[in-house]
């Protein structure tokens, strides 16, 4: 087989396994065909190979394909062997590298967010998180990201506050009305990250964005953290967009949400 010929084949097989992974019931050769694109002599050869290797299932003969059990045994164990830190500690030393500030990892633990991983910034004046670390959810840009979309309607949110308590103040600027907790989480949710003024301290700002690896919930979520005085609100923003960015072109579609 040419190299192109391999490659093509390689690309169909993976466009099939995109479309299967979206719906649990399955999908017929007509459907399949219809999704993909593609011819329906080359994708029943395609699927067949697919189902040889494990990687599609068709429980009933002449009825829709589905997902394989071999391709759910590598995911799956993939995800029990997740080293976040090692996964994502490249990013961060990117993170770093491109603004000169401190990148932290960060993963939701009840009310608190839990520091994995920092790299800190070049810069003389340093922030006084330490991995292994805790702060408040909501008064984080970390936890922030993290409570959009693991609790993503007003329900949910209600029964995590419940569960919680009340939300302490760390600073004159910390949000602690459920009420308006709600709707800054739904401003991140709608811009896909979250910004954070000097409510979990004073003097510090910081831009943070969700990791989903897969998933409709985050995994862990990254920020850069600096200074106000080199960090301006008026700046936080286009930081925003452009760490968004920085995150969906290191991960891929692993990094979409419900992927």
């Amino acid at each position: 087989m040419a190299a192109g010929e391999g490659h093509a084949s390689v690309d169909r097989a993976l466009r099939v396994l995109r479309v299967l992974g979206s719906r649990g019931s399955g999908f017929t050769l007509d459907e399949l065909s219809g999704v993909t694109g593609i011819a329906k002599s080359t994708l029943h050869r395609t699927l067949g190979a697919l189902k040889d290797g494990g990687f599609a299932a068709q429980p009933v003969p002449g009825g829709p394909y589905t997902i394989g059990v071999e391709l759910l045994a590598v995911a799956f164990g993939f995800y029990d062997q997740l080293d976040l830190r090692g996964l994502v500690h490249p990013l961060l030393e990117r993170v770093r590298d491109r603004w000169d500030e401190t990148a932290h990892l960060a993963v939701l633990d009840g009310a608190d967010v839990v520091y994995l991983d920092k790299v800190e910034s070049r810069q003389p004046l340093k922030l006084s998180s330490a991995i292994g670390g805790r702060n408040p959810a909501h008064a984080t840009g970390l936890g922030k990201a993290l409570l959009a979309w693991t609790y993503p309607d007003d329900g949910a949110l209600a029964a995590w506050l419940e569960r919680t308590g009340p939300l302490a103040a760390r600073t004159p600027r910390t949000i602690v009305d459920g009420g308006a907790l709600a709707r800054e989480l739904a401003t991140v949710r709608q811009r896909g990250y979250a910004l954070e003024s000097e409510e979990s301290e004073l003097g510090v700002r910081c831009v943070a964005v969700p990791i989903f690896l897969g998933h409709a919930t985050p995994s862990c979520a990254l920020s850069l953290a600096a200074p106000a005085q080199r960090m301006a609100v008026a700046d936080q923003r286009a930081i925003g967009e452009a760490l968004r960015e920085l995150v969906d072109e290191a991960l891929g579609s692993a990094h979409d949400a419900g992927a």
